[in-house]
């Protein structure tokens, strides 16, 4: 499966959840279709710009909440908004889109999506946004079916895992012990003038390469 299949499979049920709180029982498949694809557009724009922005504000992508804002101001999610000129002439910073953002969250809205997702019991009162016993969303219920033995390490590398910490490489039957080494190696002879990709490669580099084998 690729990796757009995936992730537009793992959109499809939070979408399905969507139409079930804003009163939709049945829909096409083509509709479904439709409606994920652009659920993916515009996350990945909402993404896009936030990066952006990190990457203007601090010169790099470890977003902040400020990047967030700005980006859901971008995307047109935090209405009614004045612009940042009209801002500056009034002296004063527009927080109606904010305000109204947050009271969505902790609105009835979000809270029946959150209540059709399974993430909280349907007796549960219908006021406040934070719920201290909230269940496990049905990805993360999903991974724990199919991970028998607990072990976290399963997914980990995966798109459904934590990110995986890179392990060298060691080379086996040379001076030169990994894959980094390799490269600063080659990369000092390239700039030594040494052409080490040539027919004839160097003696330096042929010394290198050198290999108990070429002793039998």
């Amino acid at each position: 499966m690729s990796s757009h299949a995936l992730y537009t499979s793992l959109l499809r049920p939070p979408v399905i959840h969507i139409l079930r709180a804003a009163g939709f029982h049945t829909t096409k498949p083509a509709v479904l279709d439709t409606l994920v694809d652009l659920a993916a557009r515009y996350i990945t724009l909402l993404a896009s710009r936030a990066a952006a922005h990190a990457q203007d504000s601090h010169n790099d992508h470890n977003l902040t909440i400020t990047d967030v804002r700005m980006a859901l101001q971008d995307v047109g999610a935090l209405w009614p908004q004045k612009s940042a000129t009209e801002e500056h002439i009034m002296g004063e910073e527009d927080m109606r889109g904010v305000e109204a953002f947050v009271n969505w969250m902790k609105g009835d809205e979000h809270r029946e999506i959150r209540r059709i997702a399974g993430l909280i019991d349907s007796e549960a009162p219908m006021s406040g946004v934070d719920m201290p016993n909230e269940k496990e969303d049905f990805l993360t219920a999903l991974k724990k079916k199919h991970n028998k033995t607990g072990e976290v390490s399963r997914f980990q590398g995966t798109a459904l895992g934590t990110h995986a910490e890179d392990k060298p490489i060691r080379i086996e039957g040379g001076p030169i012990d990994t894959i980094q080494d390799w490269s600063a190696r080659v990369t000092k002879l390239s700039q030594e003038g040494h052409t080490p990709y040539s027919g004839q490669p160097s003696s330096v580099l042929t010394s290198a390469m050198s290999s108990p084998l070429s002793d039998i």
